[in-house]
């Protein structure tokens, strides 16, 4: 694979647009642009294992070789069978395709599939002098998106999507994706110094995920992706990804970190993933009531996903445990944040107190809100209004 540049997309959670594009500048690539749904930036080969390894929360990695427009047939396979892919899918390469249309007039996606696959076959057919293709070596999956009458073709260098750390190889019921989990602890700004607690914390993802981040550990660290078993991509540029990950890790600091839930096995889940991704020493699980939750301390920020009332409770009963958890938070310090995921539309006034702030966020297709107790908010908020007011004031005085 040639060292010239190459356009990613990173797909995401609607809501992470921005947090994504955080992580792309923090690793260096450039023309970084926000989308709906995904992130566009420009690097090189030597990116595709650095942002596989270090992305936290993109869905996954591809690699575009190229957009046209795509109207009908003719113009979705000619402009398919345009693209090099010789220079990237060997001989003996599977390459399935997927993909998605949205407001275009070549609607059908299985037809769109058909059509992309007997493009590139040809291409490649011609270009090894075969009219019919082993498909028995590595898989380069193909994606498609045709929007707007404009095709885009790609190669998904990740395999199994990001969120997939490789730590969870058990879950309980309705889990939050890792990349989800690792969005909430970022946006609750937790680096690593303050208590950080989930007293909703099932199998233990916002909670492991707060340990990596505190760690400054890669979260792909311990799993593989389908980039690695490509021929053309020198295998020393995972080996130096891998290298400069683990350089930048934190060794040799203690956190406070604590998941707790009132199912055992839950727990035991839990401790058992923590284990997997290799932050046992850093998190602290337990069986516990979130109704009941304290903590002594006058700073740390709780960080949770409890049940929303579609999937695992009724809505009484969700609303019910949200005023109970509501009580007991609000007994903590004013010092202290509180971020609670849940879809469930009446979930401040259960809670027993509006939100200083809300954040849309999307938990697989579930729409979201990450209601923000955050009483430093509130006082910025309420000295904002007061410098409004005494401005209004002043200039109805003139």
């Amino acid at each position: 694979m040639s060292s010239k540049s190459i356009t990613f997309a990173i797909p995401c959670l609607m809501g992470l647009e921005k947090l994504v594009a955080e992580e792309l500048k923090r690793l260096g690539l450039s023309d970084i642009r926000a989308e709906n749904a995904r992130v566009l930036c420009t690097g090189t080969p030597a990116d595709i294992p650095r942002l596989n390894i270090q992305l936290r929360c993109g869905a996954r990695v591809l690699m575009e070789l190229g957009s046209f427009p795509a109207q009908d047939f003719d113009q979705l396979f000619e402009g398919t069978r345009a693209l090099p892919w010789e220079d990237f899918i060997p001989l003996d390469g599977a390459f399935p395709v997927k993909g998605y249309s949205i407001n275009s007039q070549l609607h059908s996606v299985p037809a769109c599939q058909a059509i992309v696959n007997k493009a590139v076959a040809s291409r490649l057919g011609a270009a090894y002098g075969m009219e019919t293709l082993p498909e028995t070596g590595s898989r380069y999956q193909i994606r498609f998106s045709i929007l707007k009458d404009r095709a885009s073709l790609y190669l998904d260098t990740s395999g199994e999507g990001l969120f997939k750390r490789g730590y969870r190889a058990v879950g309980v019921e309705a889990p939050l994706r890792e990349t989800l989990a690792a969005a909430m602890v970022l946006l609750s700004k937790y680096r690593g110094r303050d208590p950080f607690c989930d007293p909703f914390c099932g199998s233990g993802t916002i909670a492991i995920e707060a340990a990596l981040i505190a760690k400054n550990r890669a979260p792909g660290l311990n799993r593989s992706f389908a980039a690695q078993k490509w021929r053309q991509l020198d295998a020393g540029l995972w080996l130096d990804a891998a290298e400069e990950a683990m350089d930048q890790e934190f060794h040799g600091k203690t956190y406070e970190i604590w998941g707790g839930d009132i199912d055992p096995r839950a727990v035991e889940i839990a401790r058992s993933n923590a284990v997997k991704a290799e932050v046992e020493d850093t998190v602290h699980f337990e069986v516990a009531d979130a109704t009941r939750f304290h903590w002594g301390g006058e700073y740390g920020r709780v960080v949770t996903n409890p049940p929303y009332g579609e999937r695992l409770l009724e809505k009484t009963e969700a609303e019910a445990l949200y005023a109970a958890f509501g009580k007991a938070t609000a007994k903590l310090p004013d010092s202290w944040r509180v971020y609670v995921l849940s879809s469930h539309t009446e979930f401040e006034r259960a809670y027993g107190r509006p939100a200083d702030k809300r954040r849309k966020l999307y938990n697989g297709m579930l729409k979201c809100d990450l209601f923000i107790y955050d009483q430093a908010l509130a006082r910025q908020r309420e000295a904002s209004l007061r410098q409004t007011r005494k401005h209004s004031h002043s200039n109805r005085r003139k």
